[in-house]
């Protein structure tokens, strides 16, 4: 490897090295040296939940109280039931002083129950210093004042310690007749839930405890839970983080120092159970966690995720050796695209890297962990479809030399040139679409040829003998044969074709029947065979009569981005796709490999890949022979990506075994590479159609068992959002430098693309259950579908667009406008629906008239910019 390639290594390394630590840098808050006043403490562990009357024993307050005591000499408790009434007596043990609770709510029995005990552990523990009856009973309407006050009575009766009640400060404002039944009053200060900036958050703590003391001088005030949650979504403009948590709490424990406050910090352990009380965030107010570990330091620097050099350390090992081999065997590149796909390199194993310890750095329940499982490998396989789009680009946007490039022989040798036999197979063709299409055959200026035309299977006379007649009108070299039931399909009549053909013929070409070719086709092509090893020569697909139509322009510039982009780099090592029109193959290797592939619906492609097995070249060369016609309905349309998507996963599991890169298979590995991968995105929208399911399944699980499910945004953010947003970038930077068209026919184009996403995924799921699929004919020449045909060819693309808008309102409702890893989720959702809106945008495209009957209307500005490319320079290649 050149300097210039250690250079680029060490650059990408050491950037990647920066922005883990920016993003990771430490923050200064206040040291805390002291003792802790009180902690608010629940006892549960993260397998423990009063839901599912799963409690503490005395052996887990112990062990908790144990820890606590090295840092705090308070403890306040919320209830003297279900295991929690052992508190005061582990407490003592350890001198810890209880403000000991008795949990009230709406079951009268139960709050009895409450009463009783805490009168009793009151009464018999001397670590009980007050009591507290009720907790946010008045805030959650289960008592009224006066009940609640009926409550208090009897404990201050029975007992000598001072009791109080705990309710947020703003309900003691606005129930002053409260104060009168306490000894002292307990305020809780959250700012989160208030909405509160973390950098405002102690000054809005400080003033609301200010306007509670002075609303009852003489009272004594304490703050019965005060904190900041580490986790969880971000509440209007309070955002919370570990970094945030521990800067606030520091802060308080300052000023509650300096201010003499008496309080409780919320709070001492994680509760994973109250995730089903209080969303993600109310899991996450403890200073420990739920394994018991401190999640912050009270001196010193604070860090948000302390095992990022960890993260660092494995992205850049993952990165190292793909950009070490890519850096010395790609020396056809300028240094840009060099630079350009080793940061992409580094980026893609930096997202797997973070997703791979979320488990480590984020607190995920079951079923987020299960998500999680599934997902990774998925992750892994969208990363590889974004590395290889990116080497698509790097080799494309910045080849030094394009080293396979062949342009149309413009000399034609003076010896005699080889016998070409021409075969079309037609299949309930409108005659009129056949007869253009050998009327362009018969102008070819190539002086020996012959024509097969095979119709196989077209049940109606008056469709195929009208064709028949027209060959017998051409002449001697056009010969007409009609096949009543012939099994094969397309590859059928193509072999039936090569036992008709002329013995003398070398050169076999196939079009497709609405092509019309250009004089030149054969004579600027066929001189390549002069090449022995080279098996076949294809040149692209083109299209006419598209112009002013909308749909027929979104679907022909989305054909011209394979042709000039795909197939121009799978050229450059020999790799190309055979694709069944202008194409040429040389016969003998025809013979050779065993002719079409009858088994496969895409026996072109088929037959291209056993070419290239057998050892022989291709040659594609990028200029426009002639011109078909694009489907007319979105039907067609999707019909016709079907098969191609069907008959590709046929051919991989027919072929899997010689893409192994150590098989010797006869395929060097630059066509393994792309045989490989070159289908790999048809996969992926598989696995968006997966997603979608299980974004609509999570969101239900969400909104019926919020206790199981949980938003997992980071798990879905990468693989969604940012395979969406490369792939749409993708597309429209190589449009932009190589395919002749307006920046808005390339959106047009994009949105065609998306449209068939569901087609695809149901294509490759088909194509791995099933082994066989009937050959579906493109229609074409047909008249315009209708407005609800089109909604109808869209009907299961809109119905699943439906149900993604439908749980995202759901989403919205459920966790409110304020609540932003709703809003995220609900917006993921809605970006997940995107290709669903494409198709049903693209088939109605299909039903609008022809554009050019309303440009004058709407003065076209910007329509004309839509339909009419402007000159743009001709793609390499």
């Amino acid at each position: 490897m050149r300097k210039t390639g250690i250079f680029i290594v060490l650059l990408v390394v050491l950037a990647n090295l920066g922005i883990w630590a920016y993003a990771n840098q430490p923050k200064e808050a206040r040291d805390w040296r002291g003792e802790i006043r009180g902690f608010s403490f629940s006892p549960f562990g993260k397998d423990q939940d009063p839901f599912e009357k799963k409690y503490p024993s005395v052996a887990d307050i112990d062990r908790d109280l144990t820890l606590l005591a090295t840092k705090a000499n308070r403890v306040r408790s919320y209830s003297s039931a279900e295991g929690q009434e052992h508190i005061p007596a582990v407490a003592q043990a350890h001198g810890l002083k209880v403000t000991a609770g008795a949990w009230l709510d709406r079951d009268l029995d139960k709050n009895r129950m409450e009463i009783e005990q805490l009168i009793v552990n009151t009464n018999s523990y001397h670590s009980v210093e007050r009591a507290m009856v009720g907790n946010e009973v008045i805030l959650r309407g289960d008592l009224s004042v006066a009940e609640l006050g009926e409550y208090i009575a009897e404990v201050r009766a029975a007992t000598k310690v001072p009791v109080g009640t705990a309710e947020p400060w703003h309900v003691w404002l606005k129930h002053p007749e409260l104060a009168g039944l306490v000894d002292f009053i307990a305020i809780h200060i959250l700012p989160y839930w208030e909405g509160v900036p973390a950098d405002k958050a102690i000054a809005w703590t400080q003033d609301c405890y200010d306007q509670v003391a002075r609303a009852f001088p003489g009272k004594p005030v304490i703050i019965g839970e005060v904190g900041w949650p580490s986790a969880g979504p971000r509440w209007e403009k309070s955002e919370p983080s570990v970094v945030n948590q521990a800067r606030f709490v520091r802060e308080f424990l300052n000023l509650a120092a300096e201010k003499n406050y008496d309080y409780f910090l919320m709070e001492a352990i994680d509760q994973p159970w109250k995730k089903a009380l209080e969303g993600r965030a109310g899991a996450h107010w403890g200073m420990f966690d739920a394994d018991r570990q401190p999640k912050y330091p009270l001196i010193g620097e604070v860090v948000e995720q302390p095992l990022w050099p960890w993260q660092f350390a494995v992205a850049t090992l993952l990165a190292l050796c793909p950009m070490v081999l890519f850096l010395r065997n790609w020396d056809n590149l300028k240094r840009r695209g060099q630079l350009f796909f080793a940061v992409l390199i580094q980026v893609a194993a930096s997202m797997f890297a973070w997703t791979a310890f979320l488990p480590i750095t984020t607190a995920m329940t079951p079923a987020g962990l299960t998500v999680w499982g599934v997902l990774l490998p998925a992750q892994a396989a969208l990363l590889l479809v974004v590395l290889t789009n990116g080497l698509e680009m790097s080799e494309i946007l910045w080849v030094q030399r394009w080293r396979r490039r062949f342009l149309p022989v413009e000399e034609k040798s003076g010896g005699p040139q080889p016998k070409v036999s021409i075969h079309l197979a037609i299949y309930n063709e409108p005659p009129e679409l056949v007869f253009q299409t050998l009327d362009g055959l018969s102008r070819l200026d190539y002086p020996d040829f012959e024509v097969l035309v095979i119709d196989n299977n077209t049940a109606r006379e008056e469709v195929w003998r009208p064709v028949e007649e027209y060959c017998a009108r051409l002449g001697e070299r056009f010969r007409f044969f009609h096949l009543p039931k012939w099994p094969g399909y397309k590859a059928g009549a193509l072999n039936f074709g090569m036992s008709q053909t002329h013995p003398d013929a070398a050169i076999v070409g196939v079009i497709d029947s609405d092509y019309v070719v250009s004089p030149d086709w054969l004579s600027k092509l066929v001189p390549y065979f002069d090449r022995p090893e080279v098996g076949f020569v294809q040149a692209p697909q083109d299209n006419r009569e598209w112009q002013g139509d909308l749909f027929k322009t979104m679907i022909n510039w989305e054909y011209n981005g394979f042709f000039q982009i795909g197939m121009v780099h799978r050229n450059e090592r020999n790799a190309i796709i055979q694709h069944g029109t202008m194409t040429l193959v040389r016969r003998t290797a025809l013979n050779e490999v065993g002719n079409w592939g009858e088994w496969c619906i895409c026996e072109d492609a088929e037959l291209g890949l056993r070419l290239f097995e057998a050892g022989y070249e291709s040659v594609y060369v990028n200029h426009d022979f002639g011109h078909g016609v694009v489907p007319t309905s979105f039907a067609g349309y999707k019909g016709q990506r079907f098969r191609w998507t069907y008959g590709a996963v046929q051919i991989l599991r027919r072929h899997w075994r010689a893409l192994l890169p150590w098989n010797k298979s006869g395929l060097t590995l630059g066509q393994k590479f792309h045989f490989a991968t070159g289908w790999l995105p048809w996969f992926t929208d598989a696995m968006h159609l997966l997603f979608t399911f299980a974004g609509v399944f999570w969101t239900v699980g969400m909104l019926l068992l919020p206790h199981e499910f949980e938003i997992p945004l980071q798990v879905f953010l990468v693989p969604t959002l940012g395979l969406f947003v490369f792939k749409v970038m993708h597309a429209l930077v190589l449009y932009r430098a190589r395919v002749r068209c307006t920046f808005w026919q390339s959106v047009g184009a994009a949105i065609a693309g998306m449209g068939l996403t569901h087609t695809i995924a149901r294509a490759i799921f088909n194509g791995l259950w099933t082994s066989s699929k009937p050959f579906l004919r493109t229609p074409k020449g047909e008249g315009r579908p209708a407005v609800f045909q089109g909604v109808a060819m869209a009907w299961e693309e809109t119905q699943i667009m439906l149900l993604l808008w439908l749980t995202a309102v759901a989403s919205l409702w459920f966790f409110g406008l304020d609540n932003v890893e709703g809003l995220l989720w609900a917006a993921l959702l809605l970006v997940q629906s995107i290709p669903y809106a494409s198709a049903l945008l693209t088939s109605l495209a299909s039903t609008l008239p022809r554009v050019h009957l309303v440009l004058p209307r709407f003065g076209s500005g910007l329509l004309r910019m839509l339909w009419n490319p402007r000159p743009r320079r001709t793609p390499m290649g």
